[in-house]
């Protein structure tokens, strides 16, 4: 290939990425209803996807990319780095990686192979290692696919939860500690644990925050501004991040003084679940609130669940830190990548019943079997507590908008229709 055509490429490579991503931006920001404070999260995800800029590091300072919510970010700032979480929903990179990955490949690792392919996207090529926890076929393939870019570290999940098997990701914890050492040049000691701690400590905390104002106030603030919030944490500092969470908060919290609502209207309350929901494909999102729904609860790894459950420390010492870091990555993880994932069932549950949740979208990406397989029991499960829910397959690209708006405007409609003969609150006492 010629260098004059390899740069028409990547210039049309880059047009294209960045006008979707400035799109999806441009549909948040008009979209009515969001809180103070928003300006620090459209900021960081138009940094990275319009201005495609690279990540902010002190001098000397190591980017480390990670592929799954599975990897402790208390490690990562404890060895003095900076964590970019690179799960992605860019339609471009997808659109290149479909004519190199398998067709049955699913988006992400479609979007990762366009990504290598190409090269053009800055925080993919900042990074000096990559962290991939093994939880399905495909993400050993991108493991793989990454090793000729930078140093690629695995974490292999267990399918269960039985103590050998906390006793053996305690053990990959420690070897992931060392070469995180190795890479950055910095010795992880009990204070640099204890502070990477406290950083994700404080953005936990603000998180619980804005679940609990969420839930007071059902119509406080739209799931797409939400999804946008949990988005940009991918590319924030966690105490930064936490930090612009306050302020939201802070704004929520003057609402409910002041008895404001995105909507006078009683719109049907849709739950997110299945697979992750990742800028800039928030195509879902943005049409349930635009065809009349409110997503008021969001079950997704690249939601609240990323960074709902903290670490429990049992007594003051380094391998205590360690031990809390491995329970918390598998012990509460609803992952379909684990064989008995009963307690998957019981959190969507849970979160009905705290969100008084009115209908279920299940969100599969096309090619996602580990949580395509769960779909068949988790609708006869909330159809017992009389939850409707809906199955809907996307893929990363814009071609299927119209048939997911028909089916969306079809479920929202539904649920209009059993709410004059229906209390929300009367399904729940079976659980």
């Amino acid at each position: 290939m010629t260098s004059t055509l390899k740069e028409r490429q990547d210039k049309r490579f880059i047009t294209k990425e960045t006008q979707t991503a400035a799109k999806y931006l441009r549909r948040l920001e008009e979209l009515s209803g969001a809180p103070d404070g928003m300006e620090p999260f459209y900021h960081t995800l138009k940094r990275i996807y319009v201005d495609m800029a690279h990540i902010e590091t002190k001098k000397n300072q190591k980017t480390i990319g990670t592929y799954c919510v599975m990897t402790p970010p208390e490690l990562i700032y404890a060895a003095g780095a900076v964590l970019v979480k690179l799960c992605s929903g860019n339609y471009t990179a997808f659109s290149i990686g479909d004519d190199i990955a398998p067709r049955d490949a699913c988006p992400l690792v479609k979007a990762v192979a366009g990504f290598k392919q190409t090269g053009l996207m800055p925080v993919y090529e900042d990074c000096s290692m990559m962290v991939v926890p093994i939880t399905c076929d495909c993400k050993k393939k991108i493991a793989g696919m990454l090793a000729d870019k930078c140093e690629v570290t695995t974490l292999h999940i267990p399918t269960s939860r039985e103590d050998k098997d906390i006793e053996m990701f305690v053990n990959q914890l420690y070897d992931l500690m060392e070469k995180l050492e190795d890479v950055t040049g910095n010795n992880i000691t009990y204070a640099s644990l204890s502070e990477g701690f406290r950083k994700v400590g404080y953005a936990q905390y603000e998180l619980s925050e804005f679940i609990r104002l969420k839930r007071k106030m059902p119509y406080l603030i739209r799931g797409s501004h939400a999804m946008a919030i949990l988005n940009a944490a991918s590319y924030m500092p966690a105490d930064e991040w936490g930090r612009s969470l306050y302020q939201v908060n802070q704004s929520l919290k003057k609402k409910i003084e002041e008895k404001k609502t995105v909507t006078s209207k009683k719109l049907p309350r849709i739950m997110l679940t299945g697979s992750p929901i990742v800028f800039p494909n928030i195509k879902i999102p943005l049409l349930i609130e635009e065809m009349g729904g409110i997503v008021t609860g969001d079950e997704t790894c690249m939601g609240e669940r990323g960074m709902w459950d903290p670490a429990v420390i049992t007594d003051d010492s380094f391998d205590s830190m360690i031990r809390a870091l491995a329970n918390r990555a598998l012990r509460p993880c609803p992952c379909p990548t684990f064989a008995d994932n009963s307690q998957r069932i019981y959190r969507l549950k849970q979160l009905i019943k705290e969100n008084r949740i009115q209908g279920v979208i299940y969100h599969v990406l096309r090619g996602c079997l580990v949580y395509d397989f769960e779909y068949k029991r988790i609708e006869e499960e909330l159809g017992k507590i009389g939850i409707p829910v809906i199955r809907l397959e996307s893929d990363y690209n814009e071609e299927d908008i119209e048939q997911l708006r028909i089916r969306i405007e079809a479920f929202i409609e539904l649920i209009k229709l059993k709410q004059p003969h229906e209390k929300i609150t009367a399904v729940r006492k079976d659980f």
